[in-house]
């Protein structure tokens, strides 16, 4: 069945049909299908909401999720299918149309502005006026209203560049709530949260169901799906599958009707540690051009054949000592030393400061990098996968032929990474931007991993993917662990940093201010550590 009518946001003709009680559901939609160019993303999907739940959404990915909730918030049209709220049928031609349906949307990536306050980032675009100025009377008031109604402890003068992830993700449910949404989606909403902050946000999701709203949650966390969703709908390869009961299904039985296979573990406790460093930080410290401390005299080491992660809230100093140690960054005080001679046979040179290289020396020498931002750092939307196959590495094999660029051996190349690493795309001339975003991530993962680089260092590398994808890109790591690589992995999976690293490091306001066992720590205490608990419980 198309989708009719041709005006905004308005309710069709269509009939009703509920639950059964005589409500209608909160959202419905029948036969939705969406195709792109060689891509079928969405294929006949049943989706039923009702009002006042938590229903959970997962998939692999590529199973079509992401173009679906896009398409229920008016970014997409479907090409055939219907779309239902509160029982009447609609037809969004923009978000905006969603908007005044009552449907917001929470992204993973805040779309907040740090210069601004919480009050000024929650009524931009939607601004209370009086005699033709801001009223930001009335805007407090009704702040402070949704604040206290549904526990977000918003304090709305404050600027939002001071605020921690979760605060910051309260906001982005509190601008949905200014604009009267009664259906909120969140994608991926626990994605950089600590444990204390899941909590938190479960605790908030209570409070908005309790006065009827309605929640549709994306997730890749099985365990959090089962302890926060009231239903649950599987997607696989763009098509419904079927739906679970989170009180009667398993996690094992959720990540068989995803993907087929049972939930993985990250888990490695044989140690393959070597003698031999292969990366050495002396005494690091970044600044803003404004001289405020960004990294504070940080010293560290990963050796061949180690894991050495690096815990913390995001925002305390791990994307800058990132980029620091790519070159991507100035150092005000330091060193960095990197032996990279001895990629390949197991073996090295010795240490090299590497401080002053540029970042081509720094990758050719043997150092790969996954980034945090896949968008902004590691790859490009708008040009072909096989020319992102050779971003950052088209100096090197395959892609180097004399001073060219083998276009023949690269294509070839990336096909071979689209078949070994499951990216999922019609081929190598495939535009990145055509891909999800957990495809696009696996593409960076083969890429990297295929230089065979000394240090690796992983920042998220799974962040955005199945459970299947995350099993595949744990081997790869433990493999390449095994086989003598040093790798230095940040990460917000705490049961990833736990289950993976050979050393934790805890990352706070710039500094490491502690080292863990990871055979001993819980992720309740790493969360501890990270958000400064224990350290303020020992100085008490």
């Amino acid at each position: 069945m198309a989708a009719t009518g041709e005006t905004g946001a308005g309710p069709s003709a269509a009939g009703t049909r509920g639950t059964g009680d005589g409500v209608p559901h909160a959202v419905e939609l029948r036969g939705i299908t969406k195709r792109f160019p060689g891509v079928v993303a969405n294929r006949d999907i049943e989706l039923t909401v009702r009002r006042g739940e938590v229903h959970a959404i997962v998939g692999e990915n590529g199973a079509g999720k992401s173009t679906l909730m896009k398409t229920l918030y008016g970014e997409h049209r479907p090409d055939e299918g219907t779309i239902l709220i509160d029982g009447r049928e609609m037809t969004f031609r923009s978000p905006s149309d969603a908007i005044g349906a009552g449907i917001g949307m929470v992204h993973q990536h805040f779309m907040l502005a740090d210069n601004f306050t919480v009050l000024e980032n929650i009524i931009l675009g939607s601004e209370p006026t009086r005699g033709g100025r801001l009223d930001r009377a009335e805007a407090r008031r009704r702040i402070t209203e949704i604040s206290d109604r549904y526990s977000l402890g918003l304090e709305p003068d404050v600027l939002v560049e001071d605020l921690g992830v979760g605060a910051r993700q309260r906001v982005e449910i509190a601008k949905v709530l200014y604009r009267d949404a009664r259906i909120l989606i969140l994608d991926e909403p626990t994605a950089v949260l600590v444990p204390h902050e899941v909590d938190e946000l479960f605790g908030n999701l209570a409070e908005l169901t309790s006065e009827g709203l309605t929640v549709i949650f994306i997730s890749h966390k099985l365990d959090e799906v089962r302890r926060v969703a009231d239903s649950i709908t599987v997607i696989r390869r763009g098509t419904t599958v079927g739906t679970a009961d989170p009180k009667t299904t398993t996690v094992k039985q959720l990540a068989e009707m995803m993907v087929g296979a049972e939930l993985p573990s990250p888990e490695t406790r044989t140690s393959t540690v070597r003698d031999q460093p292969v990366l050495v930080v002396e005494h690091l410290s970044v600044v803003t051009p404004a001289g405020r401390p960004l990294i504070d005299d940080v010293g560290l080491t990963v050796r061949a054949g180690e894991v050495v992660g690096i815990a913390g809230v995001e925002g305390n100093g791990q994307a800058e000592l990132v980029d620091a140690i790519m070159g991507l960054r100035p150092l005000a005080a330091g060193t960095v030393h990197f032996d990279g001679a001895g990629r390949g046979d197991g073996g090295g040179a010795g240490l090299t400061d590497i401080s002053d290289w540029t970042t081509r020396a720094r990758r050719e020498a043997g150092l790969g990098f996954i980034p945090e931002d896949r968008h902004r750092q590691g790859i490009l939307l708008e040009a072909p996968l096989w020319e992102n196959r050779i971003l950052g590495h088209q100096t090197l094999p395959p892609a180097a032929k004399g001073v060219f660029i083998d276009r023949k051996a690269a294509r070839a190349d990336t096909e071979r990474i689209m078949q070994q690493y499951d990216v999922r795309a019609p081929g190598p001339d495939t535009l990145a931007v055509a891909l999800s975003g957990g495809n696009q991530q696996k593409l960076i993962v083969g890429r990297e991993m295929s230089s065979n680089p000394r240090l690796l260092i992983a920042a998220h590398p799974t962040r955005g993917v199945d459970v299947g994808a995350q099993a595949a890109i744990w081997e790869l790591l433990k493999d390449a662990r095994a086989e003598g690589m040093g790798i230095l992995l940040i990460s917000a999976d705490l049961d990833e940093l736990i289950g993976l690293s050979d050393t934790l490091q805890v990352m706070l306001r710039g500094r490491l201010v502690a080292t863990l066992d990871p055979a001993r720590v819980t992720p309740e205490e790493l969360g501890g550590h990270m958000t400064g608990a224990h350290t303020a419980a020992g100085a008490a």
